[in-house]
C-alpha cells in the first residue's frame, strides 16, 4: 500500500493500483484497478487529464455504468445487459394464468388502515371459508441416513444441527446421471421444448425447496398444465411403456420372472409426483394463483384473497409484541444469515404499516398467529383442489419442526390413475 499522506479531503492516498478517483457520496476513493501507467480505472477515466478529449456516456443499456461515446457500439455488442437470445424452452407468460377481469385495485387500504369492524368482518369470512379444513396435519418428519452421523455428534451445537436438517446434498455424483442447470423465470419455462425431455418422453418429478409465494402456483401450472397437458395431446408414451410395446411375449416373461418388469408401470403419466416445500404466502399473486376456482366457489373475491395473503404472515411474525423484539428478531436474522441458516424462517416479513404492531389491539398475539396460519391453509386448500382437478392425490404435512423452520409445510401430490383429469378454466 502507499504510504498514508492527507488529501484535500481528509483522507489518505489510494491504494497502490488502484483507482484515484475520489468518491465523494462514499467519502472514499475508487477501490477498481486500474491499467498498468494508468491513474484512473475506466469508469472514471474522464476524470484524468490525458483522458479529458474523449467523453464518456451512460451506457444506454443500463446506467449504471459508462461507456466512451467513440465506444459505443462496440460495447453494446458485448455489454452484460444487452438482450440475449432466448432458448427455445422460454415462452412468455406460459405458466401466467389467464389474466382476470376483476383484477385487484392498485390503490387498496392497508391493514393497518382498517377499522376495528372491516378488519372484524375479513376474519369472520377466513373463518367461514376455513369451516372443515383439516387444521392439524400430519407429521412426516423424515432424516436421510447420510446425515445420521452429523446429527448425532456432540461437538454439533443447536446451530449446526439446524443447519445440517436444511441441507440438500447437491452434488449428484450417482454414475451416469444426466444433470441440466436452466437459468430462466419459471413463468416463462416451457418443460417440453427442453431437449432432453422431449427427446426421451421421460416422466418427470417437480421437486422446489421453499418455492415463495407466487413461484410454487406458477411450479405447479407449468407440471400439470403445460408438461402434462402437451404430452397427453400428442398422446406420446414414455420411454418405460415404448419399451414394454416392443418387447416379444416372451421376452417379457423372462422380465416378468427376474422381477424386472415390476419397474415398468401399467399406467403412465407426464408427472410421475410433485413434492414442494411451501413459504412466503403474503408473496402470492390472484393472477398467477392456482385455486381462483376454489375461492369463487366459497364466495370470495380478488380483494379477500389480497388481504388473506397479507394476514398470512401473522403466522410467522405474529410472535412480536414490540419494537424492541422486532429489533432482537431482525438480529436473529441476520445472525442466521451469517451462518447460513434458512432465510424463510419469518416468511420474509419486516416492519411494514401491516405488522402486528399497528393492527388494531383487540386481537391477541395467539390470535393473530392463528388467523396467519388459517390463511396459509385456506391459500394451500385452493391449490390442493386445483391439483385433484388435474387428477391428481395431493397432500399437505409437516416435514420438519418449527423449531428448524416457522415455514415447514410439505405439498405432495401423486398421479391418480384411477380417475382421468377434470378440465379447468
Amino acid at each position: 500500500m502507499a504510504a498514508a499522506a492527507l488529501t484535500p479531503h481528509g483522507t489518505v492516498f489510494p491504494e497502490e493500483g488502484r483507482c484515484g478517483y475520489f468518491v465523494e457520496k462514499k467519502k472514499r476513493f475508487c477501490r477498481m484497478v486500474v491499467a498498468a501507467g494508468k491513474r484512473f480505472c475506466g469508469e472514471h477515466a474522464g476524470a484524468s487529464e490525458e483522458e479529458n478529449a474523449r467523453k464518456r456516456i451512460l451506457c444506454p443499456l443500463d446506467p449504471k455504468h459508462t461507456v466512451y461515446e467513440d465506444r459505443l457500439a462496440k460495447h453494446l455488442k458485448k455489454c452484460n445487459s444487452r438482450e440475449k437470445p432466448k432458448p427455445d424452452f422460454f415462452i412468455q407468460d406460459i405458466n401466467a394464468g389467464l389474466k382476470d377481469e376483476t383484477e385487484i385495485p392498485d390503490q387498496l387500504v392497508p391493514i393497518s388502515s382498517l377499522s376495528e369492524e372491516q378488519l372484524e368482518n375479513l376474519i369472520k369470512k377466513l373463518r367461514k371459508a376455513s369451516e372443515g379444513l383439516n387444521c392439524t396435519l400430519k407429521d412426516q418428519i423424515m432424516s436421510h441416513p447420510a446425515l445420521h452421523d452429523a446429527l448425532n455428534d456432540p461437538k454439533n451445537g443447536d446451530s449446526a444441527a439446524k443447519h445440517l436438517k436444511q441441507q440438500v446434498d447437491g452434488k449428484h455424483r450417482k454414475k451416469n446421471s444426466v444433470f441440466e442447470r436452466l437459468q430462466i423465470d419459471i413463468q416463462h419455462l416451457c418443460l417440453n421444448k427442453i431437449p432432453l425431455l422431449s427427446k426421451e418422453k421421460l416422466p418427470i418429478v417437480g421437486i422446489g425447496k421453499h418455492l415463495c409465494g407466487v413461484a410454487t402456483d406458477l411450479a405447479l401450472r407449468c407440471l400439470v398444465e403445460t408438461y402434462a397437458a402437451s404430452c397427453e395431446e400428442r398422446n406420446e408414451e414414455p420411454l418405460a411403456k415404448r419399451i414394454k410395446n416392443d418387447k416379444t411375449e416372451k421376452e417379457i416373461n423372462t422380465l416378468a420372472k427376474e422381477g424386472n418388469e415390476k419397474n415398468i408401470p401399467e399406467k403412465w403419466t407426464p408427472v410421475a409426483g410433485i413434492v414442494i416445500a411451501l413459504c412466503c404466502h403474503h408473496r402470492c399473486d390472484w393472477r398467477h394463483y392456482v385455486g381462483k376456482e376454489y375461492f369463487r366457489a366459497l364466495g370470495l373475491e380478488a380483494v379477500d384473497f389480497h388481504y388473506f395473503q397479507r394476514m398470512s404472515s401473522w403466522a410467522t411474525c405474529g410472535m412480536r409484541k414490540t419494537t424492541l423484539e422486532a429489533s432482537n428478531s431482525s438480529t436473529k436474522r441476520r445472525d442466521k444469515q451469517n451462518d447460513g441458516s434458512e432465510e424463510h424462517d419469518d416468511g420474509g416479513c419486516r416492519i411494514t404499516d401491516d405488522s402486528p404492531e399497528s393492527l388494531p389491539g383487540f386481537l391477541t398475539v395467539e390470535e393473530k398467529k392463528k388467523i396467519g396460519h388459517l390463511c396459509k391453509l385456506l391459500i394451500d386448500q385452493g391449490r390442493i383442489k386445483y391439483l385433484q382437478q388435474k387428477g391428481f392425490s395431493p397432500a399437505l404435512q409437516y416435514y420438519t419442526d418449527p423449531l428448524v423452520s416457522l415455514e415447514n409445510v410439505l405439498l405432495t401430490a401423486l398421479p391418480n390413475h384411477s380417475s382421468s383429469p377434470e378440465t379447468s378454466a
